[in-house]
């Protein structure tokens, strides 16, 4: 019986592992041609340490003093428009599988999966919200 029930309450996480996160649709295929086009513009705020890579898959601005002020207010539309567009992405992917019900676990593989592709030197948050750099 507990063997059952273990069994049970793993299900949900199994039927996740068969998600197909290279699943595409239009929506996806343009989100991700947004993203890659606005990378080049983010790319050096990573590095600079400016901007890092969050627990919760997102990005955001971790060192504004790394920006010049002239700059600030273009950096953080780029970062919104970033958080946009993979928020989106996540719920797309979870739709595309047939299951909106897993953007949550969607989400959390998307936030692992940016911080293993990080460069060396990028800024990431651990799993308690603590910056460290990669």
């Amino acid at each position: 019986m507990k063997k059952i029930l273990t069994m049970l309450l793993l299900l949900p996480f199994l039927a996740f592992a068969a998600a197909d996160l290279d699943v595409n649709t239009p929506a996806i295929s343009k989100l991700k041609a947004s993203m890659q086009e606005r990378h080049g513009q983010l790319a050096g705020h990573y590095t600079s340490g400016a901007v890092g890579l969050t627990r919760d898959g997102l990005v955001a601005v971790r060192d504004a003093n790394a920006v010049p002020l002239k700059d600030r207010q273009g950096v953080n539309g780029l970062v919104s428009a970033e958080n946009g567009d993979r928020n989106a992405l996540y719920k797309e992917i979870a739709s595309g599988n047939g299951h909106p019900e897993w953007e949550t676990e969607v989400r959390s593989t998307f936030a692992q999966r940016w911080v293993q592709k990080a460069q060396g030197g990028w800024w990431y948050q651990d799993a308690g919200g603590t910056w460290v750099k990669k």
